[in-house]
């Protein structure tokens, strides 16, 4: 019987850090909207006004004839190199999406010369959010739908049906 309380506890205990993971998520549609991996957009603008960390999520949006998304390393970045790359993101339907997963500088890019006309960027990521991000662009990115009231009435309840 203890035993299977003492289960129980750490189940509630691992879904609600997950849940809290999750409402303090964000996604950010790169370049400012759902489409803006293309060509000319001033990403590098975009991403300095732009906050990130871990467990964000970075959305890509392009056209899937002509456009993909490559994570490189620095090196590559600076000199627009799209061979031995780190990873490649593209999925095909020309919207990708990739967590940040870690603290540290990510760099991506675009194959067969579309690097060469901006399509580039590196992304900063820092290790928590801040409670509060002043000067956080919600123009551009937005929140995973989970508040911390939520989440607290989801344990509340998920707590009493388990323990009845």
């Amino acid at each position: 019987m203890e035993t299977v309380i003492f289960r129980r506890i750490v189940l509630m205990v691992m879904m609600t850090s997950m849940m809290v993971n999750m409402a303090k998520s964000e996604l950010h549609y790169v370049g400012g909207n759902k489409f803006s991996w293309a060509p000319n957009v001033n990403l590098t603008q975009w991403s300095m006004h732009q906050h990130f960390y871990v467990h964000d999520w970075l959305y890509f949006g392009y056209d899937r004839h002509m456009q993909n998304v490559l994570e490189v390393n620095k090196t590559s970045y600076e000199n627009c190199i799209d061979k031995d790359f780190i990873k490649n993101i593209t999925k095909g339907g020309g919207k990708d999406v990739i967590e940040l997963k870690e603290v540290k500088t990510y760099y991506f890019l675009s194959s067969c010369g579309f690097c060469w006309n901006g399509l580039k960027i590196a992304i900063n990521v820092e290790n928590a959010a801040p409670s509060s991000s002043p000067g956080h662009n919600k123009s551009s990115s937005c929140t995973i739908g989970i508040n911390q009231n939520l989440v607290i009435l989801l344990i509340l309840m998920w707590g009493i049906i388990i323990f009845k």
